[in-house]
């Protein structure tokens, strides 16, 4: 048996409000500690990121499932690696014009901004996107590789 549940209309839509409103004095949420992270510009949403070491790369993989790849901009400028994209609502489903009842996706512009750190060369980025996740690849600096040492014995 399906027990009753008291509806509240407006909760829902207070704890939204006052979200948004809590987002207007800090609209920069820390995501990282590491501080070569730049913060997310305040567009109100940005995609998850996860950064790895591997040894002679650093791996930057964004998540954009539903994206184009003409909806990805992916730059490096003075240092700083940024994504930017447009996540675009769709308006015709099957070809007829329908309304939405509930939305809960995020839509609209997004960036992210990274500070590149001197070991990375900057010219051997590549960008790969596959599966709704984009992969950028830094390849880093021969200098800042690791590398082993031979020890000599006299």
């Amino acid at each position: 048996m399906t027990g009753l549940v008291r509806w509240e209309p407006f909760l829902r839509d207070f704890d939204t409000l006052a979200g948004r409103f809590n987002q207007l004095f800090n609209p920069f949420t820390p995501v990282a500690t590491d501080p070569t992270v730049v913060q997310p510009t305040m567009t109100g949403w940005y995609p998850a990121v996860d950064i790895r070491d591997n040894g002679d790369v650093l791996t930057i993989e964004a998540e954009l499932p539903g994206f184009k790849k003409e909806d990805i901009d992916v730059r490096v400028e003075n240092g700083v690696l940024s994504i930017s994209g447009e996540r675009r609502r769709a308006e015709a489903y099957d070809g007829h014009r329908s309304e939405y009842l509930r939305s809960e996706r995020t839509f609209g512009r997004f960036s992210r901004s990274f500070s590149l750190p001197t070991m990375v060369e900057s010219q051997s980025i590549h960008a790969k996107y596959r599966d709704g996740i984009l992969v950028l690849t830094l390849p880093k600096t021969e200098a800042s590789r690791p590398r082993a040492i031979d020890v000599k014995v006299h």
